[in-house]
């Protein structure tokens, strides 16, 4: 691949039969051969999944997607996700999330209120989770951490 060339990315999923509000969720990867992928995009459901995470995946037959199977090599950066209340308007959530770049925190939109946050390995996730304890205790979103729940999982385990 060169500079000019597009990076080609492959869809796998992760299972979650245990998650609040999804039961599975795709995520785009560069496949790297021999069932291992990178994550290239911020997970908006799964828990101990991040950007640039190594996984092994696999497909139980050739026209179904792989499935993450576990993570081989974390690729160091961490997740959170906030949901804004409605009462926020839309250019104030994302001023506040754009300002969180100077802490090497960027941001995807999963909805109008819904955002997954992805802080970089050399970010600064304790500001940036100090930042959204503020934004809380003034009413303005709810937010999660995103590491994992339920060992060998990545929802949250049976209830």
């Amino acid at each position: 691949m060169t500079a000019d060339e597009p990076e080609k990315l492959a869809k796998i999923v992760v299972d979650l039969p245990n998650h609040w509000a999804a039961a599975g969720e795709g995520l785009w990867a560069r496949d790297l051969g021999d069932g291992s992928y990178e994550i290239r995009n911020i997970p908006f459901h799964a828990y101990g999944l991040n950007l640039g995470d190594i996984v092994e995946a696999s497909a139980e037959r050739p026209d179904l997607k792989p499935v993450v199977r576990r993570v081989v090599r974390s690729g160091g950066h961490r997740t959170l996700r906030v949901r804004f209340e409605k009462t926020v308007p839309e250019q104030t959530r994302l001023m506040l999330l754009r300002k969180r770049n100077r802490h090497k925190a960027s941001f995807e939109r999963g909805t109008d209120t819904y955002f997954a946050i992805d802080i970089e390995p050399d970010g600064d996730y304790d500001a940036v989770c100090k930042q959204l304890e503020i934004w809380l205790e003034k009413n303005l979103l709810a937010y999660e951490t995103c590491e994992p729940r339920s060992e060998g999982r990545f929802d949250e385990g049976p209830s």
